[in-house]
């Protein structure tokens, strides 16, 4: 046997608690039993001696030193007509002098990132409250400028913005229109897979807005029917699939004083990205990334908004692809910048002068840095987490900007988050361990705790009540590779049974299911409800997915799902020869990329998978989006081969035993598309299946109420049933 076990089960849970005696039962899934606590959207203030929170309808200022409250606003003391219970905070940012904040609620999702919402301001010490606008319509992505004294949002994909000493506004954009011009928010493609909504920024001294045009007149609309009426109507918005015309992007600046806007030179090509702007420390000087449509080049350019004139500082090209992530820091000196690159076959950072000139490497060895946290320029720190330790865990480390003196901050073996104050003096971090619930705690910027803020002990005496099963790691050796999973197995295990496996994959490039961070959630709570009803859960993280450096990374360029699949099958059959293991009833199960993959596994496994469960499911490439599938696949024009080896759509016929396959019609992500023709495939092959709509609901299918519930029981009766 080639499994082996590179971590064992932490002792110290179980041996402090009550004996595991009480069934998991279904109904966990859906109550707050297993639910830990935690602190809502956390806001540092000026003086690192205080930082902000939501608690309930409050925002409250709490004192470092001493552990003082204050509340700064409640909103169950501003009722009205239309807020009878009082305003409910979703979201707040304070004023730069924190004399005022900017409030939002009445939170309506649009698609996965991208919101509408009603505004507020309101002032500390007169105790006033008063909307953005007086119009009745929502707005999207306000936010306050970096002197206070003015805001700005997005309505009816226009750029606005206010002056909040004569509440007067001002009308930036005219030309926006739905499906046509959008000023300010990302189209569809960008906000899904670029990771923003909000598309405009305030410049340093508060008298400039760079933003986004996004021109989709090209773009081809999908139509997704929505079901309740008597004629159903129907949704229409702009998404381009792989091979088909994108936006056309260009980057504009706004002059407050002079209300001239300047077109930004991003180069003649149209068909390409920008998937990030930035500011840098000059008023004048605007940073712009830009990359191919097959993003395997990325440029910096920085920009003079004075004029739009722009020159290239910075290229990085690749074989495969370039990832895009929001590690840029621009020096308070203004001639230096760090960012981050997986260019020597890790993610490290990296050191350049404002001319793009490669300074230090400051980070290096044979793992990744995953976030950078900070840069506190007057001790020359650099704060970051990584995986040195193990791909399986995040740790916090501080650096040298000459990449000398690097000092872990964080000891305990698991998983680390790090929300560090503006003046680099203190962090709240956030940690826990596959067995245990996050704990918060407050530091000093050397490490030194200086007090719990959540312990969730509760929650720990709880699942010590239960019948628990904790995760054990080991690794798996297949296809020349090393692969980290884990398995949970009943807590009242006995190694002289026999028991069905339930294997969970995602998969997806840059992905991790098999990590140390404590899982909550209905997900988690299902798999320790099936290991109650007798069944073993395994998952394994296949070649493409992450926190291993690029090569393990991307080894499945132009080919998804095949190496995947691979890894999935023969892990599977090394599984099936566990001693305490029913071979005969091995099933797996994902949703997305995850759905993709348990299909292919059932197609190119069907010699070991009896059962797959599908949600949401990828079947063909073609159906997906430009950004993400030409990144890892190129166009269908340039790789016509590979979009057809990936398919399940063309593997249809070699799904033996049971088959499950579920879908939201209104998923705008992955359409219900990918399911109708994988229906459709199936009935041409005579394959028996179950399959399961839910009309209207998205790629969640969340909708807030029974959907869930239904779900979860029918994936639950299919597996018992067949499995």
């Amino acid at each position: 046997m080639k499994l082996r076990y590179s971590l064992v089960i932490l002792v110290a849970l179980s041996s402090s608690l009550f004996a595991q005696n009480n069934p998991i039962e279904f109904e966990h899934l859906f109550d707050d039993t297993f639910s830990p606590e935690g602190i809502e959207q956390v806001r540092w203030m000026n003086d690192g001696n205080y930082y902000t929170a939501i608690r309930g309808q409050k925002i409250v200022r709490f004192n470092i030193v001493n552990g003082n409250e204050q509340v700064l606003f409640d909103g169950a003391s501003h009722t009205s007509s239309a807020y009878p219970d009082g305003i409910e905070v979703q979201g707040y940012e304070l004023s730069s002098n924190e004399q005022s904040i900017l409030i939002k609620t009445d939170v309506e999702q649009l698609w996965r990132r991208s919101t509408k919402e009603r505004y507020f301001v309101y002032t500390i010490e007169g105790k006033s409250l008063s909307p953005l606008t007086d119009s009745e319509e929502k707005q999207q992505y306000a936010e306050l400028s970096p002197d206070g004294k003015k805001a700005a949002f997005v309505q009816n994909n226009d750029l606005y913005w206010v002056d909040l000493i004569t509440g007067e506004t001002t009308r930036i954009t005219e030309d926006g229109k739905y499906n046509e011009i959008i000023n300010g928010a990302a189209d569809w493609v960008y906000e899904e897979e670029f990771g923003f909504a909000k598309a405009w920024f305030w410049s340093p001294k508060s008298n400039r807005i760079a933003f986004y045009r996004f021109d989709e007149s090209e773009v081809k609309q999908f139509f997704m029917t929505e079901w309740g009426s008597l004629y159903p109507g129907q949704v229409q918005f702009k998404y381009p699939k792989a091979g088909e015309k994108n936006s056309v992007v260009s980057i504009h600046v706004y002059d407050l004083e002079t209300t001239e806007i300047t077109k930004m030179d991003v180069g003649e090509e149209t068909d390409q990205y920008i998937p990030r702007i930035n500011w840098t420390i000059n008023n004048n000087l605007l940073s712009i990334r830009r990359m191919n449509r097959l993003q395997n080049k990325l440029d910096l350019l920085f920009a003079d908004v004075t004029d739009g004139s722009a020159e290239v500082i910075l290229t990085e090209e690749s074989d495969t692809w370039i990832d895009i992530s929001d590690d840029l820091i621009f020096l308070k000196n203004g001639k230096q910048f760090i960012t981050t690159s997986d260019k020597n076959g890790y993610n490290h950072a990296y050191l350049y002068n404002m001319s793009g000139e490669q300074l230090d490497q400051i980070t290096s060895g044979n793992y990744d840095v995953t976030e950078i946290v900070g840069f506190d320029e007057r001790r020359h720190n650099l704060y970051y987490i990584s995986t040195e330790k193990s791909p399986l865990q995040r740790h916090f480390y501080r650096i040298r900007v000459d990449g000398n003196r690097k000092k872990e901050m964080t000891a305990k073996p698991g998983w680390h988050s790090i929300n560090m104050s503006k003046d680099f003096r203190y962090f709240i971090k956030t940690y826990s361990d596959y067995n245990k619930p996050p704990e918060i705690s407050l530091h000093e910027a050397g490490g030194k705790r200086i007090r719990t803020l959540v312990d969730n002990k509760d929650l720990i005496e709880t699942i010590g009540e239960y019948k628990w099963s904790e995760k054990e790691f080991f690794t798996v050796d297949v296809n020349e590779n090393s692969l980290n999973a884990y398995i949970m197995k009943p807590a009242d295990f006995d190694s002289t049974k026999e028991y069905p496996v339930l294997m969970y994959v995602y998969g997806g490039p840059g992905s991790q299911t098999v990590n140390r961070n404590f899982e909550a959630g209905q997900r988690p709570m299902w798999h320790q409800y099936l290991t109650n009803q007798g069944y073993i859960v395994v998952s394994v993280d296949n070649r493409g997915t992450g926190a291993r450096g690029s090569d393990f990374m991307k080894q499945t360029y132009k080919q998804l799902g095949v190496y995947e699949t691979q890894d999935q099958v023969s892990a599977a059959k090394q599984i099936a020869q566990l001693p305490y293991v029913d071979a005969d009833r091995l099933g797996i199960w994902g949703w997305s990329y995850g759905g993709y993959m348990s299909t292919l596994s059932l197609e190119e496994g069907n010699d070991v998978f009896s059962t797959a469960i599908a949600v949401a499911p990828v079947t063909h490439w073609k159906f997906y989006d430009t950004i993400y599938t030409e990144r890892y696949m190129q166009t269908p024009q340039l790789n016509p081969n590979g979009y057809e080896v990936s398919a399940p759509l063309n593997k249809a016929g070699e799904i033996e035993g049971n088959y499950l396959l579920i879908h939201g019609t209104g998923d705008d992500n992955v359409h219900f598309q990918n399911a109708v023709e994988m229906v459709n495939e199936l009935i041409a092959k005579d394959v028996q299946f179950q399959t399961m709509y839910y009309p209207n609901l998205a790629h969640s299918i969340y909708d807030g109420g029974n959907a869930r519930h239904h779900l979860w029981k029918l994936m639950t009766n299919f597996i018992l049933e067949n499995l």
